[in-house]
């Protein structure tokens, strides 16, 4: 019996994580793969993708500002509570398309899937032994020290809370140049690096508190290998999708002869 690879997209607003779900989907279909999108963002609007599963069609930002006189805010709070209760659905609906993997592309805030417990919930009710994690990390926030820094305190906070194999990401590559990216994949690789980053940083409490939660990190052992992939085009992609086949098929490769 095929048992689907669950790949769940996480990232602060803005970092890509819809563009990623819709290239990797384009990359595996031409790769002769099966794969379906599942958008559990009950806000999003103007998606790349026609998703094949749509947790709108199940939950209206809209109606529930209404039912509830929420603001925009609250409403987004609400609907990712929400979420748990439409789970059974949603794993039918999966289980009906037979895919190899389900791409899942989670709210665009972070903390609405994180840190919120449907998150957990929906990832153990449809295959937590079949799910990793993309984090997603920002070029824009990463290629200062201390920004990247702040980065994988995220990362780590989503490894923590949602307990899940995980891979590292540095979306929108093509936003920085040929050295700012070198120097962001050294500082994912070499502590030591980044620290001597940070330190060269102007002195102050958030240079500070840079140098803390790095100690922290390094503690956990949180830096890794990050798989840097452009917005426009498939660069990385196959990289991601090897790592996930070591994980879960042990280097054994799906693509077809």
């Amino acid at each position: 019996m095929k048992e689907e690879i669950f790949v769940y997209f996480i990232g602060t607003a803005g970092s890509g994580k819809s563009t990623l779900t819709y290239n990797f989907k384009k990359w595996m279909n031409l790769q002769g793969l099966d794969a379906i999108i599942v958008n559990l963002d009950p806000g999003a609007d103007n998606l790349l993708y026609t998703p094949d599963i749509d947790i709108r069609d199940w939950i209206s930002l809209k109606e529930i500002m209404e039912s509830y006189n929420l603001g925009p805010n609250g409403a987004q709070i609400a609907a990712a509570d929400m979420l748990a209760l439409n789970t059974s659905d949603i794993k039918k609906s999966i289980e009906g398309f037979k895919s190899d993997y389900v791409l899942i592309d989670t709210p665009g805030q972070l903390e609405l899937f994180v840190f919120r417990e449907a998150g957990k919930y929906i990832i153990k009710f449809l295959n937590p032994e079949k799910s990793i994690i993309g984090y997603i990390l920002d070029p824009a926030l990463a290629k200062t020290a201390s920004g990247f820094v702040s980065q994988l305190l995220l990362s780590l906070n989503t490894s923590f809370r949602l307990n899940q194999p995980q891979i590292n990401i540095l979306s929108k590559i093509d936003l920085l140049d040929n050295d700012e990216l070198n120097m962001v994949k050294r500082w994912a690789s070499e502590t030591d690096e980044l620290e001597t980053a940070i330190n060269a940083e102007k002195s102050s409490i958030y240079r500070n508190m840079s140098e803390d939660i790095l100690r922290l990190i390094d503690d956990y052992k949180s830096t890794s290998e990050l798989y840097p992939i452009c917005k426009d085009n498939y660069t990385g992609i196959e990289d991601i999708y090897s790592q996930i086949q070591l994980q879960f098929k042990g280097g054994e490769d799906l693509l077809r002869d």
